[in-house]
Formats: structure tokens, C-alpha cells, sequence
């Protein structure tokens, strides 16, 4: 990656440059919010065909130690997830949490063998490294990589598009990681859902980066995908932005993922607690949350945006939530949101205002996600 100005670019800058994206700064990258078939066809096309997204401006980072059980044992200090029984070749959705129980930043991490590779939130790595560093050095040594590059292809095709370069792209399952040559280039390879769609997400060396991108877009089903459609296609899928959908202030009982801590991890597991805010989210999980993260589904055509302050009625003084991401479902062909309401409220088929422009209109809690995912189990 190089530096120009306030902005950092990829190792991609150029090719978005000459396929023509509108280039926006995002995390402190200048980054492509779309192209010139616009988001609208971007998202259709990866819910059809494959679209291939940047996303070298995401941190990632292996852990090193004695063993692979040593350092999973250190990270499990600062996630509540079940890193020792992850298997070699696996790969597991986490969570950085606070002494309060909040979201620090959620990340993916996977076993490869006698180290684990951290991938993390542009927005939050210089955080999570220092956090990880000072956490776990110097026992576990955190080596942030610096000389790759990852991108993510993704859609229905992408299984087809990629076993061109690498037919071994076909035998993976959901959550494996494998080191796949592509080019002629080794890549760190990841079968996993950016998008809710099927698909990889593949660290490869930056001076490969390009040939490699060139190569795929080359295939009639992909198509280069900015972050637009990325925003619609996780709303759609019900995944959660970070800094949006969760933050700091928000514990994963009221986000909706507690599907991601293990048994193993809560109260009566073998290795119950011993993470940050483990008293809080544990309590949560026992009790439950007194918010929840909820879809919403908009009556009408015009969109909800996040910041949309939700009540129970059209003329209630006090809002019970508010809108976290919310814009136009191209899947849906309706308007979509996701958002936090109190509890008592979060039951599907809910009828709640939003105030938009002054005026409240109505919407109601829906089940998420709106398009169901589309991973290769």
C-alpha cells in the first residue's frame, strides 16, 4: 500500500482508476464506492454472477508462538470465541470486546497450522494491533502484514470463475482456509461470506494483486463491485457494519451474535469467561439483552438512512431505538433497515414510525436476513 496525502491507496489504486470508479475516502483509504455500471447493477450482478471487491484496506495479521495451542490459548484471552477448538484449515467469525462488554471491532481468524491469520476492520487495525500486541507480546509475537493484498470474490459463480485459476478452489467447504497457487502465486484462500453470498476472500502478494485481478474480471461473470453494493448486499444479508450495526457501546446480547461465542466460551463451558466484559456478556446471555439489533422493513418507497430515530407510535414523545443502516434493497425491491429497538418491541411483525424529514411513517420489525444466505456448507 502507498501513501498520498491524507489518504492511503491499495496496491489496486490504479486498476480502479482505469476501469473508471468513483473513488471516495473510506477508513483512510481512497477506495471505490462504485463503477460505471452503477451500484444498483453491482449488486445484482454479485447476487447472480461474481463480483470481485477490493478490500486491501482491511488489517491483516498472524500470531505466532510455541504452538498453535499456545498462542489460541493467549488470543482466547481477548475474544470470546472458541479459538483452541477451531481445527487446522478452519476459519471462525470473533469479536474484540471491552471491559464493558461492547464491540471493540469484529474480525475473522482461521488456524492454519502453527499460527493463526487475524483479519480485522480497516477502520479499527491500528487499535486491534496495539490491543494484540499489548496483550499478547512477548510470548505471542503479532507480525502485521504489510506486502499483501486481499480481495473477495463473491457470488453464485465465484466457485466457477475461480477453480479456472485453481480447480482445488471447488473442494472447499464453508470456513476452510487453504493456501492455493493462483498464477503461480501461493494465496492465502478463505471460503467465506462477505456478502452473504458464497464465495473467497484471497490474500495474495501485492505485485501479483493486479494480474490476478485481471485474470478473474477477464471471466464473463465478474465484475469489479465498490462499496456501495458492498453496503447493500450485507444489509440485505443482515450482516453487520462495523461502526454502523455495531460499536464500543453495543454487546453482542443486543447485536443478535451470540450465535458466534461458542459453548465452550459461557457460563458452564470448559472454558467459560476470561475475556473482556466476560461478567456483563455472560450476564446478557443468562438474562437477556434489553435492546435488540432488528430488521426493518420501511412501508412505502423511500428509505430509512441510519440515524432514523424509531417510535412506538405516530405521536409518542420518547424514541424506543433507532436505525443503524438502512437504504434500498435491489434484492428486495424495497426499501431495507436494520436497526436497535428496546426488547418488548423486537418481536417480528411490530408495528413502529420512523421520523423521517418530521414525519413519522411506519415500518415494521422483520425477521433478518431479508435474502438468505447463499454459503456452501
Amino acid at each position: 500500500m502507498v501513501e498520498t496525502g491524507d489518504l492511503h491507496r491499495t496496491a489496486l489504486y490504479g486498476m480502479h482508476v482505469g476501469l473508471g470508479a468513483k473513488m471516495v475516502p473510506f477508513a483512510g483509504y481512497d477506495m471505490p464506492v462504485q463503477y460505471p455500471m452503477g451500484v444498483m447493477k453491482e449488486h445484482l450482478h454479485c447476487r447472480a454472477e461474481a463480483g470481485l471487491f477490493d478490500v486491501s484496506h482491511m488489517g491483516q495479521v498472524i500470531l505466532r508462538g510455541a504452538s498453535y495451542e499456545a498462542v489460541a490459548s493467549a488470543f482466547e484471552t481477548l475474544v470470546p470465541m472458541d479459538v483452541l477448538g477451531l481445527g487446522e484449515g478452519r476459519q471462525r467469525y470473533g469479536l474484540f470486546t471491552n471491559e464493558a462488554g461492547g464491540i471493540e471491532d469484529d474480525l475473522m481468524f482461521a488456524n492454519r497450522g502453527d499460527h493463526l491469520f487475524v483479519v480485522v476492520n480497516a477502520a479499527c487495525k491500528e487499535a486491534d494491533i496495539t490491543r494484540m500486541k499489548a496483550a499478547l507480546e512477548p510470548q505471542i509475537v503479532v507480525e502485521v502484514i504489510t506486502d499483501r493484498a486481499l480481495i473477495a470474490l463473491q457470488g453464485p459463480a465465484a466457485e466457477t470463475a475461480l477453480s479456472r485459476l485453481n480447480p482445488a478452489a471447488a473442494d472447499m467447504k464453508f470456513m476452510d482456509v487453504a493456501t492455493l497457487e493462483l498464477q503461480g502465486v501461493d494465496c492465502w484462500v478463505s471460503r467465506s461470506g462477505y456478502t452473504g453470498e458464497d464465495g473467497y476472500e484471497i490474500s495474495v502478494p501485492e505485485a501479483a494483486a493486479q494480474s490476478l485481478c485481471e485474470a478473474l474480471l477477464a471471466m464473463e461473470e465478474v465484475a469489479p463491485i465498490g462499496l456501495g453494493a458492498r453496503d447493500s448486499l450485507r444489509l440485505e444479508a443482515g450482516l453487520c457494519l462495523y461502526g454502523n450495526d455495531i460499536d464500543a457501546q453495543s454487546d453482542p446480547g443486543a447485536a443478535g451474535l451470540t450465535w458466534a461465542i461458542q459453548k465452550v466460551r459461557r457460563a458452564g463451558g470448559d472454558r467459560a469467561g476470561g475475556f473482556p466484559g466476560s461478567d456483563h456478556i455472560l450476564k446478557v446471555l443468562s438474562e437477556g439483552a434489553s435492546r435488540k439489533r432488528v430488521g426493518l422493513l420501511p412501508e412505502g418507497r423511500a428509505p430509512m438512512r441510519a440515524g432514523t430515530q424509531i417510535f412506538a407510535s405516530e405521536d409518542a414523545d420518547t424514541p424506543v431505538g433507532a436505525v443503524t443502516s438502512g437504504g434500498f434493497g435491489p434484492s428486495v425491491n424495497a426499501p431495507v433497515a436494520m436497526g436497535y429497538v428496546t426488547a418488548d418491541l423486537a418481536s417480528e411483525g411490530t408495528q413502529l414510525f420512523g421520523e423521517v424529514r418530521n414525519k413519522r411513517m411506519p415500518l415494521k420489525v422483520a425477521k433478518l436476513p431479508f435474502i438468505p444466505a447463499n454459503f456452501k456448507r
